[in-house]
């Protein structure tokens, strides 16, 4: 799995280093001391996973997970916890207190799918940056989520935000609707308007609405108009159904 270390303290990144040899399916591909670096290697060299700092000189951790489009899954490392587990609702992969204990550590991976073992790097597949987005990092103020996307029902464009919708959180997330669509599974997602992006596992039901337009009644609320465009582009998707 590849591994990129982020703490603007190199003794940490050499005590993580050696904590983590143990471990032959962690390949450390390389570490960054600060959020500019960091956010360099990893369009680079597309790590599967993070140890990061939550505290760093020029910007937090949570400052780096807000930029990137494709967050990998995401260990912090911290000597600072009450903050950072107060401000997330639906938590890392992990947070693990420094000075790091090996057990602790250990406990952490085997929180990976298959601890970890099942999931290999493998340099010949297309890019991370090719396959669909699986989870969004979404900072409102002093929370924050890592939100599956398979439990967002609907992306609504406001400005240049994106208005995130699921079970009853509505943050906006730093990305133009039109980003943020290039990474969706378009299996699962559809544009039903030049504003609103829905996802297709939460409609409820499709109904007639004015002017021959299709109005999709998303659980949980709301109901969404399709653009005559999209209205016809879903009935021919719908067809051979």
């Amino acid at each position: 799995m590849k591994t990129l270390l982020v703490d603007d303290e190199p003794l940490a990144r050499r005590e993580l280093r050696r904590l983590l040899a143990p471990y032959p399916w962690i390949e450390i591909v390389g570490e960054a001391s600060h959020v500019d670096e960091a956010e360099a290697r990893i369009h680079a060299l597309a790590p599967e996973l993070l140890f990061l700092d939550i505290e760093m000189p020029g910007g937090s951790g949570f400052d780096l997970l807000a930029r990137l489009d494709l967050a990998p899954r995401v260990v912090f490392t911290t000597a600072h916890d009450e903050h950072a587990v107060r401000a997330f609702e639906v938590a890392a992969l992990d947070y693990l207190l420094k000075p790091i204990e090996p057990e602790r550590l250990a406990a952490a991976l085997a929180r990976l799918p298959g601890g970890g073992r099942a999931v290999p790097s493998a340099p010949s597949a297309p890019s991370e940056a090719a396959a669909p987005l699986q989870q969004l990092f979404v900072r409102d103020g002093a929370r924050c989520w890592f939100v599956p996307l398979r439990d967002v029902r609907l992306l609504a464009a406001e400005g240049n935000y994106v208005r995130v919708v699921w079970g009853d959180q509505q943050p906006l997330l730093g990305r133009s609707l039109v980003a943020l669509e290039q990474h969706l599974d378009p299996q699962r997602f559809f544009r039903a308007n030049r504003h609103q992006i829905v996802n297709l596992d939460h409609v409820d039901q499709v109904e007639m609405g004015a002017g021959g337009r299709l109005v999709m009644a998303l659980r949980g609320g709301p109901e969404i108009e399709l653009s005559r465009r999209q209205t016809r582009l879903f009935r021919a998707r719908m067809a051979p159904l």
